[in-house]
């Protein structure tokens, strides 16, 4: 497990573990997300000005249209992948700013992960290094697309909302592999796990969230 020493002191414990029990009470069991979301430091993933908001259970602006997921979602869309998860490699799309990829890495082997604003990826990929995650690599790319080079993935975790599933997340998925992702226009999104089932996919919904909209590269 990594060590997220850096600006532990910045917050209590207390401020943390409240947070973490709020989780609880919503649902979240697997402790090894728990912990990480207690251990990740959520104030290095924001805007100074709003460093004093991190541990609140909401999302956060981080500039650029972006934001920071609220720490229940970024809690269910990692248990949901981890429940019996038995791959190592992830596919993330959107790494945004790095928060959720934090909370991930430490509880799988190797990452994949794309952002289509080449200044979230460099300073995600900077936040990382200094907390000593070297288990990831990095893409600046349309999300539609996946990242073909290192298909099948075990696991395809999406930050951002498209309006139908794009095929070629499918098509990048290993058999058994599963992808979480939220579907819909703004205000209608379902947060979904699909299962790669032999030559076919199985759904179940997850609940209703709300992200913003995962951007397809028409060049």
């Amino acid at each position: 497990m990594i060590d997220f020493k850096q600006g532990i002191g910045m917050t209590s414990a207390r401020t943390r573990d409240r947070l973490v029990q709020r989780l609880r009470d919503q649902g979240i069991r697997n402790k090894a997300v728990l912990e990480q979301i207690r251990n990740v430091p959520r104030h290095l993933f924001v805007d100074e000005a709003l460093s004093s908001r991190a541990y609140e259970d909401t999302a956060l602006p981080i500039g650029l249209g972006q934001t920071i997921s609220q720490p229940y979602v970024v809690a269910r869309m990692t248990e949901a992948l981890l429940d019996g998860f038995e791959g190592e490699k992830v596919l993330e799309v959107g790494t945004g700013c790095g928060y959720q990829t934090a909370v991930l890495a430490p509880l799988v082997k190797n990452i994949w992960t794309i952002e289509r604003i080449p200044e979230l990826l460099r300073r995600a990929k900077q936040r990382l290094r200094e907390l000593d995650i070297y288990n990831v690599q990095f893409k600046p790319g349309d999300g539609w697309k996946g990242w073909p080079k290192y298909a099948p993935y075990d696991g395809i975790i999406v930050t951002a909302a498209p309006d139908v599933v794009p095929e070629k997340l499918l098509q990048q998925l290993a058999p058994g592999g599963r992808l979480v992702i939220p579907v819909g226009p703004q205000g209608v999104q379902d947060l979904v796990m699909i299962t790669k089932c032999g030559d076919h996919f199985e759904q179940v919904s997850l609940g209703a969230v709300t992200f913003v909209p995962l951007v397809k590269d028409n060049s």
